[in-house]
Protein backbone atom coordinates (compact mmCIF):
# COMPACT_ATOMS: atom_id res chain seq x y z
CA UNK A 1 0.00 0.00 0.00
CA UNK A 2 1.96 3.29 -1.06
CA UNK A 3 0.78 5.27 2.25
CA UNK A 4 3.35 8.36 1.51
CA UNK A 5 5.92 10.20 -0.08
CA UNK A 6 8.42 12.54 0.57
CA UNK A 7 10.76 14.06 3.30
CA UNK A 8 10.45 12.71 7.21
CA UNK A 9 11.84 15.14 9.89
CA UNK A 10 11.03 12.85 12.57
CA UNK A 11 13.37 9.57 11.85
CA UNK A 12 15.91 11.95 11.84
CA UNK A 13 15.60 13.12 15.03
CA UNK A 14 16.59 9.42 16.09
CA UNK A 15 19.22 7.98 13.97
CA UNK A 16 20.23 5.92 16.57
CA UNK A 17 16.82 4.33 16.59
CA UNK A 18 17.29 0.35 17.81
CA UNK A 19 17.02 -2.19 15.26
CA UNK A 20 15.84 -5.93 16.05
CA UNK A 21 16.24 -9.31 14.27
CA UNK A 22 13.86 -11.03 11.45
CA UNK A 23 11.98 -13.92 12.84
CA UNK A 24 14.19 -17.45 12.48
CA UNK A 25 12.11 -19.81 14.56
CA UNK A 26 8.67 -21.15 14.77
CA UNK A 27 6.95 -19.81 17.84
CA UNK A 28 4.34 -19.90 20.18
CA UNK A 29 2.99 -17.01 22.58
CA UNK A 30 -0.11 -15.67 23.42
CA UNK A 31 -0.24 -12.73 21.87
CA UNK A 32 0.91 -11.54 18.15
CA UNK A 33 0.88 -7.78 17.44
CA UNK A 34 0.91 -7.09 13.56
CA UNK A 35 2.42 -3.78 12.71
CA UNK A 36 5.53 -1.78 13.79
CA UNK A 37 4.31 1.32 14.27
CA UNK A 38 2.57 3.55 17.08
CA UNK A 39 -0.52 1.99 17.48
CA UNK A 40 1.27 -1.36 17.77
CA UNK A 41 3.78 0.16 20.20
CA UNK A 42 1.21 1.35 22.89
CA UNK A 43 -0.28 -2.68 22.64
CA UNK A 44 2.88 -3.64 23.31
CA UNK A 45 3.41 -1.24 26.33
CA UNK A 46 -0.20 -2.23 27.82
CA UNK A 47 0.83 -5.94 27.41
CA UNK A 48 4.68 -5.29 28.94
CA UNK A 49 4.40 -7.01 32.30
CA UNK A 50 0.76 -8.90 31.84
CA UNK A 51 2.76 -12.21 32.38
CA UNK A 52 1.83 -12.70 28.85
CA UNK A 53 4.04 -13.99 25.99
CA UNK A 54 3.93 -11.49 23.46
CA UNK A 55 5.85 -11.58 19.96
CA UNK A 56 5.41 -8.30 17.54
CA UNK A 57 6.16 -8.36 13.92
CA UNK A 58 6.76 -5.35 11.44
CA UNK A 59 7.91 -6.04 7.54
CA UNK A 60 10.09 -3.25 7.61
CA UNK A 61 11.82 -0.74 10.07
CA UNK A 62 10.03 0.25 13.42
CA UNK A 63 8.18 3.04 12.87
CA UNK A 64 8.99 3.96 9.28
CA UNK A 65 5.48 3.69 7.85
CA UNK A 66 2.41 6.29 8.74
CA UNK A 67 4.04 7.13 11.71
CA UNK A 68 7.05 8.97 10.01
CA UNK A 69 4.31 11.53 8.64
CA UNK A 70 2.12 11.51 12.08
CA UNK A 71 2.25 15.24 12.98
CA UNK A 72 1.44 13.82 16.86
CA UNK A 73 -0.76 16.71 17.61
CA UNK A 74 -1.93 15.59 20.97
CA UNK A 75 -5.77 16.69 21.61
CA UNK A 76 -9.27 15.15 22.50
CA UNK A 77 -11.37 17.48 20.38
CA UNK A 78 -11.14 16.24 16.63
CA UNK A 79 -12.94 17.18 13.08
CA UNK A 80 -16.37 16.12 13.79
CA UNK A 81 -17.21 18.28 17.00
CA UNK A 82 -18.74 16.12 19.75
CA UNK A 83 -22.18 18.28 19.44
CA UNK A 84 -22.43 16.69 15.91
CA UNK A 85 -21.38 12.63 17.71
CA UNK A 86 -24.20 13.47 20.13
CA UNK A 87 -26.72 13.30 17.17
CA UNK A 88 -25.34 9.90 16.33
CA UNK A 89 -24.78 8.39 19.41
CA UNK A 90 -26.25 10.35 22.65
CA UNK A 91 -25.13 12.78 25.22
CA UNK A 92 -24.15 10.61 27.39
CA UNK A 93 -22.39 7.99 25.40
CA UNK A 94 -20.25 10.66 23.87
CA UNK A 95 -19.63 12.51 27.23
CA UNK A 96 -17.74 9.05 28.38
CA UNK A 97 -16.15 8.80 24.95
CA UNK A 98 -14.76 12.36 26.13
CA UNK A 99 -13.47 11.08 29.46
CA UNK A 100 -11.85 8.45 27.98
CA UNK A 101 -10.02 10.87 24.94
CA UNK A 102 -8.79 12.63 28.39
CA UNK A 103 -7.21 9.82 30.14
CA UNK A 104 -5.89 8.64 26.92
CA UNK A 105 -3.63 11.91 26.76
CA UNK A 106 -2.89 11.24 30.56
CA UNK A 107 -1.89 7.84 29.68
CA UNK A 108 0.40 9.20 26.79
CA UNK A 109 2.23 11.28 29.24
CA UNK A 110 2.49 8.91 31.73
CA UNK A 111 3.65 6.55 28.99
CA UNK A 112 6.39 8.97 27.99
CA UNK A 113 7.68 9.98 31.17
CA UNK A 114 7.87 6.38 32.09
CA UNK A 115 10.13 5.34 29.18
CA UNK A 116 13.94 5.84 28.89
CA UNK A 117 13.83 7.65 25.34
CA UNK A 118 12.92 11.58 25.73
CA UNK A 119 9.79 11.10 23.63
CA UNK A 120 9.45 15.47 23.62
CA UNK A 121 5.95 15.13 25.10
CA UNK A 122 5.09 18.53 26.03
CA UNK A 123 1.54 19.99 27.15
CA UNK A 124 -0.26 22.22 25.30
CA UNK A 125 -3.18 25.00 24.74
CA UNK A 126 -5.58 24.67 21.90
CA UNK A 127 -6.81 27.59 19.88
CA UNK A 128 -9.79 26.49 17.49
CA UNK A 129 -10.92 29.03 15.70
CA UNK A 130 -13.85 29.88 13.66
CA UNK A 131 -12.84 30.02 10.11
CA UNK A 132 -15.94 32.43 9.37
CA UNK A 133 -18.72 34.37 11.47
CA UNK A 134 -21.50 31.57 10.41
CA UNK A 135 -19.60 28.91 12.55
CA UNK A 136 -18.86 30.97 15.70
CA UNK A 137 -22.62 29.41 17.18
CA UNK A 138 -21.85 25.82 16.76
CA UNK A 139 -18.72 26.52 18.17
CA UNK A 140 -19.87 28.11 21.21
CA UNK A 141 -22.33 25.34 21.47
CA UNK A 142 -19.36 22.83 21.31
CA UNK A 143 -17.45 24.82 23.83
CA UNK A 144 -20.45 24.82 26.09
CA UNK A 145 -21.15 20.63 25.52
CA UNK A 146 -17.09 20.38 26.22
CA UNK A 147 -17.60 22.68 29.48
CA UNK A 148 -20.45 20.99 30.91
CA UNK A 149 -18.30 17.72 31.24
CA UNK A 150 -15.79 19.23 33.52
CA UNK A 151 -13.09 20.08 31.05
CA UNK A 152 -11.07 23.17 31.52
CA UNK A 153 -11.73 25.58 28.30
CA UNK A 154 -12.90 28.90 27.77
CA UNK A 155 -14.45 30.61 24.58
CA UNK A 156 -12.31 33.64 23.02
CA UNK A 157 -14.12 36.33 21.36
CA UNK A 158 -12.34 38.83 18.37
CA UNK A 159 -10.77 41.27 21.31
CA UNK A 160 -8.98 38.31 23.16
CA UNK A 161 -7.82 36.72 20.01
CA UNK A 162 -6.06 39.93 18.67
CA UNK A 163 -4.56 40.57 22.41
CA UNK A 164 -2.57 37.34 21.94
CA UNK A 165 -2.01 36.68 18.32
CA UNK A 166 -0.92 38.31 15.12
CA UNK A 167 -3.68 37.46 13.46
CA UNK A 168 -7.54 37.75 13.90
CA UNK A 169 -10.75 35.31 14.31
CA UNK A 170 -14.36 36.51 14.92
CA UNK A 171 -14.42 33.27 18.22
CA UNK A 172 -12.22 30.60 19.34
CA UNK A 173 -12.48 27.90 21.85
CA UNK A 174 -9.39 27.73 23.62
CA UNK A 175 -8.80 24.60 25.34
CA UNK A 176 -5.55 23.81 28.24
CA UNK A 177 -3.53 20.97 28.14
CA UNK A 178 -3.24 19.06 25.21
CA UNK A 179 -0.26 17.99 24.18
CA UNK A 180 2.43 17.59 21.21
CA UNK A 181 5.36 14.65 21.17
CA UNK A 182 7.63 13.30 18.76
CA UNK A 183 5.78 10.35 17.29
CA UNK A 184 9.07 8.54 16.28
CA UNK A 185 10.82 8.46 19.74
CA UNK A 186 7.35 7.51 21.17
CA UNK A 187 7.08 4.64 19.60
CA UNK A 188 10.72 3.23 19.90
CA UNK A 189 10.46 3.84 23.44
CA UNK A 190 7.56 2.50 24.24
CA UNK A 191 8.96 -0.82 21.98
CA UNK A 192 12.09 -0.58 24.12
CA UNK A 193 10.11 -0.40 27.13
CA UNK A 194 8.15 -3.52 26.28
CA UNK A 195 11.73 -5.14 24.82
CA UNK A 196 12.93 -5.20 28.07
CA UNK A 197 10.01 -6.71 29.83
CA UNK A 198 10.47 -10.15 27.83
CA UNK A 199 8.18 -9.18 24.35
CA UNK A 200 10.56 -10.07 21.51
CA UNK A 201 10.10 -7.79 18.46
CA UNK A 202 10.75 -8.71 14.94
CA UNK A 203 11.95 -6.41 12.46
CA UNK A 204 12.00 -7.36 8.43
CA UNK A 205 9.53 -9.95 9.03
CA UNK A 206 6.24 -10.15 7.37
CA UNK A 207 2.59 -11.64 7.88
CA UNK A 208 1.98 -13.64 4.70
CA UNK A 209 -0.82 -15.52 5.98
CA UNK A 210 -2.70 -16.95 8.35
CA UNK A 211 -5.36 -19.80 9.17
CA UNK A 212 -7.16 -20.49 12.80
CA UNK A 213 -7.40 -23.60 14.25
CA UNK A 214 -10.46 -24.53 15.29
CA UNK A 215 -9.70 -27.51 17.38
CA UNK A 216 -6.92 -25.71 19.21
CA UNK A 217 -8.52 -22.39 19.43
CA UNK A 218 -5.73 -20.85 18.01
CA UNK A 219 -4.77 -18.60 15.13
CA UNK A 220 -1.47 -19.49 13.00
CA UNK A 221 0.19 -16.66 11.55
CA UNK A 222 2.78 -17.54 8.59
CA UNK A 223 5.98 -15.26 7.44
CA UNK A 224 7.60 -14.28 4.99
CA UNK A 225 11.10 -15.72 6.65
CA UNK A 226 8.71 -19.04 6.09
CA UNK A 227 8.17 -19.83 9.85
CA UNK A 228 4.78 -19.91 11.82
CA UNK A 229 3.89 -18.14 15.03
CA UNK A 230 1.06 -20.41 16.85
CA UNK A 231 -0.84 -17.59 18.89
CA UNK A 232 -3.88 -17.35 21.00
CA UNK A 233 -4.35 -13.67 19.98
CA UNK A 234 -4.10 -11.52 17.87
CA UNK A 235 -3.85 -7.94 17.18
CA UNK A 236 -3.88 -5.65 14.20
CA UNK A 237 -1.92 -3.05 14.47
CA UNK A 238 -1.14 -2.07 10.98
CA UNK A 239 -2.27 1.08 10.70
CA UNK A 240 -4.10 1.66 7.18
CA UNK A 241 -2.76 -1.16 6.11
CA UNK A 242 -4.80 -3.15 8.21
CA UNK A 243 -7.03 -2.38 5.26
CA UNK A 244 -5.24 -5.03 3.05
CA UNK A 245 -5.44 -8.00 5.66
CA UNK A 246 -9.62 -7.12 6.31
CA UNK A 247 -11.44 -4.32 4.54
CA UNK A 248 -13.39 -2.17 7.33
CA UNK A 249 -16.57 -0.65 5.06
CA UNK A 250 -17.01 2.79 7.40
CA UNK A 251 -13.47 3.56 6.97
CA UNK A 252 -12.37 6.17 4.26
CA UNK A 253 -9.00 7.96 3.17
CA UNK A 254 -8.26 11.47 1.59
CA UNK A 255 -5.05 12.41 1.27
CA UNK A 256 -3.07 14.92 3.33
CA UNK A 257 -0.24 17.54 3.25
CA UNK A 258 2.33 18.69 5.33
CA UNK A 259 5.82 20.63 5.53
CA UNK A 260 7.90 21.06 8.52
CA UNK A 261 10.53 23.91 8.22
CA UNK A 262 13.73 25.05 9.35
CA UNK A 263 14.13 26.10 12.80
CA UNK A 264 13.14 29.47 13.90
CA UNK A 265 14.71 32.02 15.70
CA UNK A 266 12.04 33.78 17.12
CA UNK A 267 8.70 32.55 18.06
CA UNK A 268 7.53 35.28 20.97
CA UNK A 269 4.01 35.81 18.78
CA UNK A 270 3.04 32.64 18.78
CA UNK A 271 1.16 32.68 22.20
CA UNK A 272 2.16 30.10 24.39
CA UNK A 273 3.12 27.91 21.25
CA UNK A 274 -0.34 26.61 21.14
CA UNK A 275 -1.59 23.95 18.53
CA UNK A 276 -3.67 25.75 15.80
CA UNK A 277 -6.22 24.48 13.78
CA UNK A 278 -9.77 25.67 12.70
CA UNK A 279 -13.25 24.98 11.47
CA UNK A 280 -12.88 24.89 7.75
CA UNK A 281 -12.74 21.96 6.11
CA UNK A 282 -10.42 20.92 4.63
CA UNK A 283 -8.88 22.37 7.67
CA UNK A 284 -5.39 23.67 8.50
CA UNK A 285 -3.63 22.97 11.60
CA UNK A 286 -0.27 23.90 12.99
CA UNK A 287 2.21 23.24 15.64
CA UNK A 288 6.32 23.89 16.58
CA UNK A 289 8.51 21.51 17.84
CA UNK A 290 11.19 21.25 20.53
CA UNK A 291 14.18 22.33 18.14
CA UNK A 292 11.48 25.39 17.03
CA UNK A 293 11.04 24.22 13.61
CA UNK A 294 6.86 24.53 12.60
CA UNK A 295 4.48 21.64 11.59
CA UNK A 296 2.03 23.12 8.84
CA UNK A 297 -0.54 20.45 8.00
CA UNK A 298 -3.67 19.72 6.13
CA UNK A 299 -5.80 20.99 2.78
CA UNK A 300 -6.97 17.47 2.13
CA UNK A 301 -8.08 16.26 -1.29
CA UNK A 302 -10.26 13.63 -1.67
CA UNK A 303 -8.52 11.26 -3.73
CA UNK A 304 -7.07 7.87 -2.51
CA UNK A 305 -4.97 7.61 -5.91
CA UNK A 306 -1.39 8.17 -5.28
CA UNK A 307 0.33 9.54 -8.11
CA UNK A 308 -2.74 12.05 -7.73
CA UNK A 309 -1.91 12.52 -4.41
CA UNK A 310 1.69 12.88 -5.28
CA UNK A 311 1.51 15.25 -7.64
CA UNK A 312 0.07 17.98 -5.75
CA UNK A 313 2.78 18.13 -3.00
CA UNK A 314 4.76 20.84 -4.49
CA UNK A 315 1.69 23.35 -5.00
CA UNK A 316 0.34 21.82 -1.39
CA UNK A 317 3.76 22.89 -0.19
CA UNK A 318 3.39 26.43 -1.44
CA UNK A 319 0.10 26.94 -0.06
CA UNK A 320 0.73 25.79 3.58
CA UNK A 321 3.30 28.59 3.75
CA UNK A 322 1.52 31.22 2.31
CA UNK A 323 -1.09 30.06 4.58
CA UNK A 324 1.29 30.28 7.53
CA UNK A 325 2.98 33.41 6.69
CA UNK A 326 -0.79 34.84 6.24
CA UNK A 327 -1.39 34.23 10.33
CA UNK A 328 2.10 35.21 11.32
CA UNK A 329 3.64 37.81 9.08
CA UNK A 330 6.70 38.02 11.31
CA UNK A 331 8.10 34.90 11.39
CA UNK A 332 10.02 33.78 8.36
CA UNK A 333 10.19 30.32 7.55
CA UNK A 334 12.02 28.32 4.80
CA UNK A 335 10.93 24.53 4.09
CA UNK A 336 12.59 21.85 5.38
CA UNK A 337 10.76 18.47 4.94
CA UNK A 338 7.36 17.82 3.29
CA UNK A 339 5.43 15.04 2.29
CA UNK A 340 1.80 13.47 1.18
CA UNK A 341 0.28 10.81 2.65
CA UNK A 342 -3.11 8.99 3.07
CA UNK A 343 -5.02 9.82 6.06
CA UNK A 344 -7.85 7.92 7.35
CA UNK A 345 -11.20 8.27 9.12
CA UNK A 346 -14.59 6.49 10.06
CA UNK A 347 -17.93 7.38 8.62
CA UNK A 348 -19.57 7.97 11.61
CA UNK A 349 -16.50 9.76 13.64
CA UNK A 350 -15.26 7.70 16.35
CA UNK A 351 -12.47 4.95 15.69
CA UNK A 352 -13.19 1.29 15.81
CA UNK A 353 -11.84 -2.00 17.22
CA UNK A 354 -12.66 -4.67 14.52
CA UNK A 355 -14.11 -8.00 16.30
CA UNK A 356 -14.90 -9.77 12.92
CA UNK A 357 -15.97 -13.39 13.17
CA UNK A 358 -13.95 -14.56 10.18
CA UNK A 359 -10.79 -13.36 12.66
CA UNK A 360 -11.74 -15.11 15.80
CA UNK A 361 -9.88 -14.41 19.08
CA UNK A 362 -8.56 -11.30 16.54
CA UNK A 363 -8.52 -7.41 16.56
CA UNK A 364 -8.14 -5.06 14.29
CA UNK A 365 -7.05 -1.72 16.03
CA UNK A 366 -8.60 0.98 13.77
CA UNK A 367 -7.35 4.77 15.30
CA UNK A 368 -7.90 6.27 12.54
CA UNK A 369 -8.85 10.18 12.39
CA UNK A 370 -7.01 13.31 13.14
CA UNK A 371 -6.52 12.05 16.73
CA UNK A 372 -4.85 8.83 15.90
CA UNK A 373 -2.19 8.90 18.41
CA UNK A 374 -4.82 9.52 21.08
CA UNK A 375 -7.58 6.81 19.63
CA UNK A 376 -4.37 4.38 19.60
CA UNK A 377 -3.63 5.31 23.21
CA UNK A 378 -7.52 4.50 24.19
CA UNK A 379 -8.26 1.56 21.72
CA UNK A 380 -5.03 -0.35 22.69
CA UNK A 381 -5.85 -0.18 26.57
CA UNK A 382 -9.35 -1.24 26.05
CA UNK A 383 -7.86 -4.17 24.09
CA UNK A 384 -5.49 -5.12 26.21
CA UNK A 385 -7.51 -5.24 28.96
CA UNK A 386 -10.07 -7.56 27.46
CA UNK A 387 -7.01 -9.63 26.40
CA UNK A 388 -5.58 -9.44 30.13
CA UNK A 389 -8.91 -9.44 32.30
CA UNK A 390 -11.32 -11.52 30.39
CA UNK A 391 -13.35 -8.19 29.78
CA UNK A 392 -13.03 -4.36 29.10
CA UNK A 393 -16.77 -2.43 29.93
CA UNK A 394 -15.67 0.40 27.40
CA UNK A 395 -14.70 -1.59 24.25
CA UNK A 396 -18.02 -1.78 23.29
CA UNK A 397 -18.20 1.55 22.19
CA UNK A 398 -16.23 1.23 19.97
CA UNK A 399 -16.83 -1.67 18.19
CA UNK A 400 -17.79 -1.66 14.47
CA UNK A 401 -21.15 -2.78 15.46
CA UNK A 402 -21.52 0.21 18.20
CA UNK A 403 -24.54 0.67 19.17
CA UNK A 404 -26.66 3.77 17.06
CA UNK A 405 -29.87 5.93 18.18
CA UNK A 406 -32.93 3.59 17.03
CA UNK A 407 -33.88 6.27 14.71
CA UNK A 408 -30.37 5.64 12.28
CA UNK A 409 -31.44 2.04 12.96
CA UNK A 410 -34.65 2.30 11.63
CA UNK A 411 -33.58 3.73 8.54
Amino acid sequence: MNLQTGTYYWPITFPEAPSFPSLEENLTCDVVIIGGGSSAAQCAYYLAGSGLEVVVLEKGRIGGGSTSTNTAIIQYSGEKMFTALVNTFGENYVGRHLKLLKEAIDEIEAASRGVDIDCEFRRRDTLYAASCSEDIDRLRIEYEFIKRHGIKIDFWNRPQIEEKYPFSRDAAIYSYDDGELNPYKFTHALFQFAANRGIRIYEHTAMNGHRYDRQRQRMIVTTNTRKEINARHVIFAAGYENMEIRKEKQASFVSTYTVTTQPVADLSSWHNRTLLWETARPYLYMRTTVDNRIIVGGLDENTAYPERRDSKLIHKKDMLLAAFNRLFPDIQVEPAFYSAAFYGGMADGLPIIGKYEEYPNSYFLLAYGDNGTVYSQLLAKLIVQEIVEGHSPDLALYLQDRPLLQALVDQ
